[in-house]
């Protein structure tokens, strides 16, 4: 059988976190196997009615429309997300916040959907979120997608707001966070909201601004550090699913990018544990 993450962590630190139906019918397979058909979906971006299904299910065999009747379910009520805050609560101490690191990113929409729209730099249809990540590169919160051809500095309060409020819904304290991020963040009204939430914001100077550079803090050394969210660009993009964006809705393509950070989590968690 195919797996992404073993049978038995899905079943210690995801499946506990997932509802189980309080009337009608009881799921007829394990609720672990339904995840592991969710995740070889996300990891090799095959399209929905091509899961192999015999080859996911161990004794009875669900169709690919059950499997997806549970994902889009377990989508609109949020639970990936609220699965993803509790793992990331139950192992905050694992996480280096000794810094952080904010970046954009932006996928292309292949399909439409919500939250797409044109851009013209990459001549194609994009979703752009937001995401932050620890010192290792671990992805910890994202923002909800922004369609068109806008910076990185659009409505940047509000998306950042979601980012703070799932570290917070973690138990994960802000104040006091040092936190890298590129010219692209160079903002005076940004860096005074990081400023009220008490976040030390290491932002590199953007010269088009035309600021003075003695009026706001930074630390080139530290900043080197931030190569780490690049390589967490590159792990997340190993998940075909989230290469490109074939999701019309905000809340599946959402879904799969938690589902993403829990894997990725969980791998680094366990391979620690073992070593």
């Amino acid at each position: 059988m195919y797996q992404v993450l073993d049978k038995d962590i899905i079943e210690t630190e995801i499946v506990p976190n997932l509802p189980t139906p309080k009337r009608g019918f009881l799921p007829r397979v394990p609720l672990a196997e339904i995840v592991n058909c969710i995740l070889y979906k996300l990891k090799t971006g095959v399209q929905w009615a091509y899961l192999p299904v015999k080859s996911l299910f161990e004794d009875k065999v669900l169709s690919y429309q059950s499997v997806f009747y549970h994902y889009r379910k377990w989508c609109i009520g949020n639970i990936w997300e609220d699965c993803w805050i509790q793992l990331l609560s139950k192992n905050k101490s694992k996480l280096d916040l000794s810094s952080g690191d904010l970046d954009g990113s932006h996928t292309s929409a292949l399909r439409g959907g919500e939250e797409v729209a044109y851009q013209g730099r990459k001549k194609r249809k994009t979703s752009t979120a937001l995401y932050f990540t620890d010192r290792q590169g671990l992805p910890l919160a994202m923002s909800d997608p922004i369609s068109r051809n806008h910076n990185d500095l659009y409505h940047i309060e509000t998306y950042f707001d979601q980012i703070t409020q799932t570290l917070e819904k973690a138990d994960i304290a802000i104040e006091g966070l040092f936190m890298n991020a590129d010219s692209g963040f160079d903002s005076g009204n940004f860096r005074k909201h990081c400023e009220d939430k008490e976040i030390i914001a290491n932002i590199a100077f953007n010269k088009r601004n035309g600021t003075d550079t003695e009026d706001y803090y930074f630390d080139e050394i530290l900043y080197r550090q931030r190569y780490a969210i690049e390589r967490t660009n590159a792990w997340l993009d190993s998940f075909r699913s989230l290469l490109n964006r074939f999701d019309t809705t905000v809340s599946s393509w959402k879904s799969f990018n938690y589902i993403a950070f829990m894997v990725i989590a969980l791998n680094k968690f366990y391979k620690s544990k073992k070593v």
